[in-house]
């Protein structure tokens, strides 16, 4: 009987994912011609999540899988449009994507916001941490372009368009925001004239940030600079992926002299997402909105 309820389950959080890039809202594939880095995957693109996989307050987590063909869905805001935009990232590890809990989920809570959010559909598997693969950062990069080229058409003030991204997509973020001079592939059309860097930046669980192997030594692929976006970070200090992630970033963003706001707490593990759970850290997403609003991203 759990079997068949967590399969029924999952079949309803697929078909809800679904409904949520269905032709309602603009899915916009990322490259217009060949794809850079191209590199064959082991099958279609599917949900890969089983009756073993672990629940998530209670509900199961849809693992997008074999992504080849990145995509952009736009979720224009309910009510009044702030003008901001952020483009969001789901983890899963540069392996799947997490496409409900830190994809459709999140958009869903920003456009009650005012905020129009733009969902990366980014390639994977094997795709990052860059430099191993620039796939994954050639997707954002790409996908910022396409944010602001869109800026009036979308009523978004391409001078707020931020980023979000948890656990490998937190990463993501941060490689995007110390990546955003040169991009990773030639030049397509007038979207790759736009910037690609972020107005600011929200990462979530990050991984990939500190070297575990080495003391945690800041990862010398993600270089802050002066011109690193403004930060917000969030993390528990028994999340498995290491907290140190998150403080050794910060101490970088510190030393750089970029604004930046980090929340520690001491329990919730990884990979919640916006679902509450027990634990204070699911409050996060109204102190983003705070910050959001001290950083004059929100009007």
């Amino acid at each position: 009987m759990r079997h068949f309820l967590l399969l029924l389950s999952a079949t309803a959080g697929l078909s809800t994912a679904l409904a949520a890039q269905s032709p309602k809202r603009p899915i916009i594939p990322l490259w217009p011609g060949a794809i850079p880095d191209a590199k064959p995957v082991a099958g279609p693109e599917a949900d890969t999540t089983t009756d073993t996989d672990e629940l998530v307050a209670g509900k199961p987590v849809i693992r997008l899988g074999n992504v080849s063909t990145p995509t952009l869905t736009i979720y224009t805001p309910k009510g009044k449009n702030t003008g901001a935009a952020i483009v969001v990232f789901p983890g899963g590890g540069y392996q799947i994507l997490a496409m409900d809990l830190e994809g459709t989920e999140v958009c869903d809570w920003l456009t009650k916001a005012g905020i129009t959010c733009a969902l990366l559909k980014y390639r994977v598997p094997d795709s990052g941490p860059y430099p191993q693969s620039s796939a994954a950062l050639a997707d954002a990069q790409r996908a910022m372009g396409i944010v602001r080229q869109h800026a009036a058409e979308w009523r978004i003030d391409p001078r707020r368009v931020g980023v979000l991204g948890f656990s490998a997509g937190g990463h993501l973020a941060a490689a995007l925001s110390t990546h955003s001079e040169q991009r990773l592939y030639p030049p397509i059309d007038a979207a790759d004239r736009e910037s690609c860097r972020p107005d600011f930046a929200v990462i979530i669980y990050p991984g990939y940030l500190a070297l575990a192997d080495q003391n945690f030594a800041p990862n010398p692929d993600i270089h802050v600079t002066a011109n690193t976006p403004p930060t917000f970070i969030v993390q528990a200090e028994d999340d498995p992926v290491h907290v140190e992630n998150s403080t050794v970033y910060f101490h970088e963003l510190k030393n750089a002299k970029v604004p930046a706001e980090m929340h520690l707490y001491a329990q919730g593990g990884h990979g919640y997402g916006l679902r509450r759970t027990r634990f204070p850290i699911t409050t996060w997403p109204k102190t983003l909105e705070t910050w959001l609003h001290t950083m004059g991203v929100l009007k």
